[in-house]
């Protein structure tokens, strides 16, 4: 309530207490050029930054901040005042010395982009509300010049034939713009090229531009040249230049325990120890603490080969993966001649370069400071998350524990203990609590453990996990057990984007120790009862992973996940030979019948960026399951289901379809399916500080396949005729907090359509909180 009658005062406080003459800065406009083709267009959303001036950040369209801030009494520092003042900011005021200022700028930025006959006009109108100002920019780019062509000057005639090999790739084209943007991007792409390929002096600084504008047209004639290196000054301040070279990493030593409060070399001549292995030096004070050939397979250096600058991120990025230094350096200082003469190591000596182009070139050597800070070696983490509507809630915490390098080979220890309680507020419900506790215990191996040697010198984050896993489940009217082993590689590739998983050990026990007889002859369908039913899983599964987030940190993103299981398929190999069925049709292992079927996901996610800290973000989820030869129905576990803090935030978990069957009349939600599809718009926002929204719309159930073998009901099989008809759909507001490491968040969720509702009733005009659902999350839903 306070919150609205400050929304509803901010619209006539702000200007108040302006004087004669002020005027409050409401709004800034900038119109960009329609009349450029949209390929070329310089955009507003570019060109704000360049903006000197900007109001005052808004709260749903009100200036709400503006309002806190001007409560605060200008002659009292007390903390009520000072709480006002963080929360405030203080008004904009209209400062045309900053207006003329930014059109200046957005002129300068035009003229960047090769538009050298732009211009910019701004108009400002403080009549259209009192005390009141509302500034517009309107820009006119008028004609471009272009790239007339592109030539070289080669000063270092040794890097001529390098360069030239690579002009396809150029980003310099005749014909385009002529944009001092893309001329450092060019630099920059070339910089990197030589990097990778042994030049390791090489910068930027060594091309500059010659560009002649003079033969009209509108034309530029573009000059590159490439500049020799400088190695010093001699008495008269003259530069002294040389022929750049190629290095070769001459010597690699690693400190595996660096301290950075202590100098480099003043660190280096406190060890006294160093261990050589296969090219690498462990340097430490002692035995060191981790095995030299582990940290041999997480640096892909070798002595010897030519310096590239993209082994050097691939190493600081494989040392940081290990989760076992909190801070990894990369130095390297050149050798003298004299120094420089290294036998070559008999290991992978590598020469990215064909010895003809780079003939006369000459090789120096560098020697390769790793510098490793661990950090601390146990940890630990708490985790919640909760949900509630008007008839359930439910509460599960996770504490974990972490141990690193546990044998000296950085290992990963990881135990975690979950606990869960969820309460029914129903009026007939006979039993109304739940619990659950897990315990989970996984090692992870920073290499590939298997009964054969596999080299993972090439490969990218090498892993490999072992996690055994129990959960005991005492529900109102069943309880169970579940016990799992996995066995898991992964790996990534190198540039990170895509991560790879398989499980060729996938182990699941599930024993049903007790079911409520009413609550069994409740479920309306055999197949949900037999989900139910003590089983073993014995399979394999993948997953593949997408994600191109690290490329534009803070900008679009892109995530696609993919999943596959497949369980009982080897397992009913050898058993349709040695044994034989049960009376039931079906053959067991250890007096228990195992599960047969093939189960798949596929998640798209997509986040476009709307200004700074404001996005829209997607996500479509498609899932299928099968079962068939040992098994009639998928296991309770490898069910689908929606609702909850990340899936129709409209419902809790378990409470929407399958397809428009009538809501189940059971004490426990158990609506689940064999496929589930689902598609998420949210829009987030900034609000204040740490403080984001988001509002959002949900679609999606869960369906049946159908099978001969067990009748469920007709109105929960999926039918392309008819799915689209019998989706549910959600609406709702969220809040999120970020407090950096970690974003926890709010969301309520408020049911439009709900297909499991009689057919008159579907479509939901009036509120109830029956009909909503407030969910508690750890970090995005996707």
């Amino acid at each position: 309530m306070v919150i609205m009658l400050g929304i509803l005062c901010s619209a006539c406080s702000v200007t108040r207490k302006l004087s004669e003459g002020e005027y409050f800065l409401q709004r800034v406009k900038i119109e960009d050029d329609k009349e450029v083709p949209r390929k070329e267009r310089i955009t507003a959303y570019t060109l704000e930054q360049y903006v000197r001036q900007t109001p005052n950040k808004r709260f749903l369209g009100t200036n709400f901040y503006v309002w806190a801030h001007n409560l605060a009494n200008p002659h009292k520092n007390n903390w009520w005042n000072n709480v006002k003042r963080k929360i405030g900011e203080e008004p904009v005021l209209l400062d045309m010395s900053l207006t003329k200022r930014s059109a200046q700028n957005l002129q300068t930025y035009m003229d960047s982009r090769g538009y050298y006959s732009s211009s910019v006009s701004y108009e400002v109108d403080t009549t259209r509300r009192p005390k009141r100002a509302y500034v517009t920019y309107r820009t006119h780019q008028g004609e471009p010049y272009r790239i007339g062509s592109v030539s070289y000057d080669f000063r270092d005639r040794q890097l001529a034939p390098i360069i030239e090999s690579d002009t396809a790739k150029s980003l310099l084209k005749v014909g385009n713009v002529f944009d001092i943007p893309t001329l450092d991007k060019e630099r920059e792409r070339i910089t990197k090229y030589l990097n990778n390929r042994g030049f390791y002096n090489f910068s930027i600084n060594n091309i500059e531009y010659r560009v002649d504008t003079m033969g009209g047209n509108r034309t530029a004639k573009v000059r590159m040249i490439i500049k020799r290196n400088i190695t010093g000054y001699d008495e008269r301040g003259r530069a002294i230049t040389d022929n750049n070279h190629i290095f070769r990493v001459g010597e690699i030593n690693v400190l595996t325990d660096y301290d950075p409060a202590i100098a480099e070399n003043e660190y280096k001549t406190s060890l006294i120890d160093t261990t050589y292995y296969n090219g690498i030096n462990i340097i430490s004070q002692g035995k060191p603490n981790v095995r030299p050939v582990v940290m041999h397979s997480a640096i892909p250096l070798t002595p010897n080969t030519i310096y590239d600058a993209s082994l050097i991120e691939r190493t600081y990025s494989e040392l940081m993966s290990l989760g076992y230094f909190k801070s990894a350096r990369i130095t390297f200082e050149e050798l003298p001649d004299s120094l420089s003469t290294y036998t070559h190591y008999a290991g992978e000596g590598r020469k990215p370069y064909d010895p003809a182009t780079y003939e006369n070139i000459k090789e120096r050597y560098l020697r390769c400071n790793i510098l490793c800070s661990p950090t601390l070696k146990q940890g630990y983490n708490i985790e919640l998350e909760g949900s509630t509507t008007s008839s359930f809630y439910g509460l599960s915490a996770t504490v974990g524990y972490q141990n690193r390098n546990l044998f000296r080979g950085l290992e990963m220890l990881n135990a975690s203990l979950t606990l869960g309680y969820e309460y029914m507020k129903g009026k007939h419900v006979a039993r109304r609590r739940a619990n659950e506790v897990g315990v989970a215990v996984g090692m992870q191996f920073p290499r590939f453990i298997a009964p054969f040697h596999i080299s993972t010198r090439n490969i990218n984050m090498p892993r490999t996990k072992l996690e055994l896993s129990f959960n005991y489940q005492d529900r109102p009217y069943y309880r169970r057990d579940l016990s799992r082993m996995t066995w898991t590689y992964s790996w990534r590739s190198l540039n990170g984007r895509y991560h790879y998983q398989l499980r060729p050990v996938d182990l699941n026990w599930i024993n049903v120790g007790y079911i409520d007889n009413n609550f069994f002859s409740s479920l309306e369908n055999e197949y949900l009862r037999q989900s139910y039913l003590t089983q073993a899983i014995v399979g394999l599964s993948a997953s593949y992973t997408y994600n191109n987030q690290n490329k534009n940190i803070g900008g679009n993103a892109t995530l696609l996940r993919a999943n596959f299981e497949s369980a009982g398929n080897l397992l009913n190999l050898v058993e349709s030979v040695f044994s034989d069925k049960t009376a039931n049709g079906t053959y067991e292992i250890l007096g228990v019948k195992y599960s047969q079927y093939v189960r798949g996901d596929v998640s798209l996610s997509r986040k476009i960026m709307l200004g700074e800290r404001a996005a829209i973000a997607g996500r479509i989820f498609a899932g299928v399951g099968v079962p068939y030869g040992n098994s009639s129905a998928l296991p309770f576990d490898r069910l689908f289901y929606v609702g909850g803090s990340n899936s129709m935030r409209g419902w809790t978990p378990r409470t929407l379809g399958p397809g428009n069957t009538p809501a189940q009349n059971t004490p426990y939600p158990v609506q689940m399916g064999d496929m589930r599809l689902e598609a998420n718009l949210e829009f987030r926002f900034p609000i204040w500080g740490m403080f984001n929204g988001a509002t959002f719309f949900d679609l999606g159930n869960v369906w049946y396949l159908g099978n001969d073998r067990l009748d469920v009901p007709s109105d929960g099989i999926f039918r392309w005729k008819d799915f689209y008809k019998q989706l549910g759909f959600n609406t709702g507001l969220g809040l999120r907090v970020d407090i950096k490491f970690v974003i926890l968040r709010l969301d309520w969720g408020v049911q439009l359509h709900n297909p499991n509702l009689p057919e008159s009733q579907r479509w939901i005009d009036t509120f109830r909180w029956k009909n909503t659902a407030l969910n508690f999350g750890v970090g995005y839903p996707f």
